[in-house]
């Protein structure tokens, strides 16, 4: 007997198999960004219970989404991807059944529609997915539901399928204000899909809309209450503030653009500048072959159908007032869309407007249904190639976390609570300070039980001059609301680290002369090193951090130099010395060659003053700049010894011209 799949089962899997190639290649390489680890550090030591109380200043209809997305997955970064790529699997799957019940006749348009709508090449924060996953794509498929059953419900004339798709209206738009606008499309795509002459489609539209419509007002009328109140006034509605019709215009011009021409052959932007480089190789090797594998199974699986032109120009044109809906919310409060970056999230509530406008389109200027298909089948394409680009940045992203974490670990194993961790910024695209700060606490508290936060890591570049940060003075009280649990401390509990972009963290201090070492980093840091106190420091803890979900990684070159460092503070030049053997037997070359001045002070403090001499040429053959970096550290070394080796050292500080 022959087993042959249905039709539906075929599409079925297809939209699993796109899922998979699109999102799940290096699923196991992603982990947690932005707003993940503040979430993940709530669900793991404060409860799923607690995003209710958490979200009520903010978003409070978001809180009960969390509540039960956390209470069935774990704080684990790859379970959080795997409902990520689930959640992803079943928006296509709504979207082709929701473009079914809207154009019952054009099932082909509607499974080509999905499948777009399925690797929407605008929005890449996927990977972000216990943040975004709740916030955004959740909320959406329920909208993407109500617009399904909207239409149903015109089919079937049952009340019971419009007053479900009402109660997922309400699931859709209040949990977040990204899809205010989107419930214009639904009077849009009901427009086109009565017949008769334009008076009779307009009423019947109205009719079938206003319950809908009604919720909307409600749904404006929250927010405008809920932007004038607390916290959530933190986004200023721009339009109300000041109307600038040159700004809006130009930001109008800048989303059709974007969101109906420019996303659909971004991967091609991004890739061909590197074209060589492996990952832009394996994004656009990824393309072709999607391609290949895509036009013959939609060609073979493609009804016929006549193109119409009426139908294409309708489409194009609800598609421009959808985009146009769409970046309402995030425009009226003065928010960019800036792709490949976290505003390109706002891309969600535009991705209904962008895939009709491309539809529409293809179906005016193509004629051929096959060319149409192979059309469809080469932007679907590009789509999954650009989906898997965003992931290559992420995984890349998630290994600078580990390196970071990793580094903070062996530099600094233990720290006092109510420590204020003080840096400039993060070399690092996707997490802030105050994402930093739930890991940090996670690795340095991880017996923490309701109280206050143990440790707040602070971006002077950010927060200075601020409420948080108010002044580099001593002893300014330093006080931040973490969500529903708060950090009191004050800015003499300070460690101040730097960590360049490919180099090694180091605690900076002041009693080692740190402010002449490192006086071309920003003038605030600089700054800051006054209050640094390594003293906060626990060098010999009990139990040592240890960064979560991450491996200790091979020990390389930034292991050795944050080792060294820690036994450089603790005294211990033995083992410090012993540690610069083993960097420099790695014949590494560091961007920042100051970091070979950890091992100059490792080995003359152990009274080896010609390998450290040595060193220090090493250090200014690379970069004569460092000269005075160079002899301050040998300024250091004459100060605190070591003992019966002044004779060496005072020679060895003259032939590197440390005298003037």
């Amino acid at each position: 007997m022959q087993f042959r799949l249905s039709t539906t089962t075929r599409k079925t899997l297809l939209i699993g198999i796109i899922t998979i190639i699109a999102y799940g290649l290096l699923l196991p390489l992603t982990g947690f960004y932005w707003d993940d680890w503040p979430f993940a550090w709530i669900t793991r030591f404060l409860g799923p219970a607690e995003f209710v109380p958490a979200f009520m200043p903010f978003r409070p209809f978001l809180g009960p989404i969390f509540y039960f997305t956390t209470s069935l997955i774990p704080p684990n970064p790859l379970y959080w991807q795997i409902f990520a790529l689930i959640i992803r699997f079943l928006i296509g799957v709504t979207a082709w059944w929701t473009f079914n019940q809207i154009f019952p006749q054009r099932k082909t348009l509607a499974y080509i529609a999905a499948l777009l709508m399925l690797v929407f090449p605008g929005y890449s924060q996927h990977w972000v997915a216990l943040t975004h996953i709740n916030q955004e794509l959740i909320p959406f498929l329920f909208y993407l539901l109500s617009f399904g059953f909207t239409f149903k419900a015109l089919r079937t004339q049952k009340r019971t399928d419009t007053i479900i798709a009402i109660l997922l209206q309400i699931c859709g738009i209040f949990p977040t204000e990204y899809f205010f606008g989107i419930e214009g499309i639904r009077f849009f795509i009901l427009l086109i899909f009565f017949q008769g002459n334009f008076r009779e489609r307009f009423t019947k539209t109205i009719r079938i809309w206003l319950p809908y419509l009604l919720i909307w007002i409600l749904n404006a009328a929250w927010l405008f209450y809920y932007y004038k109140f607390g916290p959530y006034d933190s986004y200023e509605v721009t339009a109300a503030q000041s109307p600038n019709l040159i700004y809006f215009l130009t930001q109008t011009l800048d989303a059709l653009w974007k969101a109906a021409f420019y996303i659909w052959a971004q991967v091609l932007v991004l890739t061909f500048p590197t074209l060589t480089a492996p990952a832009s190789l394996l994004t656009l090797g990824l393309v072709a072959l999607s391609f290949v594998f895509l036009t013959p199974i939609l060609l073979r699986s493609a009804q016929t159908e006549a193109t119409d032109k009426t139908f294409a120009v309708s489409l194009i044109v609800a598609g421009v007032f959808a985009i146009l809906l769409g970046r309402l919310p995030s425009l009226a409060a003065g928010l960019p869309l800036t792709l490949q970056s976290s505003y390109d999230r706002f891309m969600i509530s535009i991705m209904l407007g962008s895939t009709m406008f491309v539809l529409g389109l293809v179906e005016l200027l193509i004629k051929n249904q096959r060319t149409q298909i192979v059309i469809f089948s080469a932007l679907i394409a590009l789509g999954i190639g650009q989906q898997f680009f965003n992931a290559n940045i992420f995984r890349r992203d998630w290994q600078q976390q580990g390196n970071i974490y990793w580094q903070m670990a062996w530099r600094m194993p233990a720290l006092e609570p109510n420590t204020v961790l003080l840096t400039h910024e993060m070399p690092i695209d996707y997490e802030t300070d105050l994402s930093f700060t739930a890991p940090i606490n996670w690795m340095y508290a991880p017996d923490y039980t309701r109280s206050d936060l143990r440790y707040i890591l602070l971006y002077t570049e950010k927060r200075l001059g601020g409420s948080t940060l108010p002044s580099l003075e001593e002893n300014v009280g330093i006080s931040y609301p973490y969500r529903t649990v708060n950090f009191h401390s004050t800015t003499s509990n300070a460690v101040v680290f730097y960590l360049p972009k490919n180099g090694c963290l180091h605690v900076l201090d002041s009693s080692h002369r740190d402010e002449e070492i490192y006086s071309q980093l920003p003038d605030v840091l600089v700054e800051a090193i006054s209050l640094s106190d390594p003293s906060r420091i626990i060098t010999n803890p009990k139990h040592a951090a240890e960064p979560m979900f991450f491996p200790e990684p091979k020990h390389d070159w930034c292991y050795y130099v944050t080792k060294a460092e820690l036994s450089n503070q603790q005294g211990d030049y033995v083992t410090s010395a012993q540690l610069a053997e083993e960097a420099l037997s790695l014949n590494a070359q560091p961007q920042d060659p100051r970091e070979w001045l950890v091992f100059v002070e490792s080995f003359a403090m152990n009274g080896e003053i010609d390998k450290a001499l040595d060193l220090s040429n090493t250090v200014l053959k690379v970069d004569r700049k460092t000269l005075k970096a160079v002899c301050t550290v040998w300024e250091q070394i004459q100060e605190n010894g070591p003992i019966g080796a002044e004779k060496d050292v005072e020679s060895a500080r003259l032939s590197l011209d440390c005298s003037r």
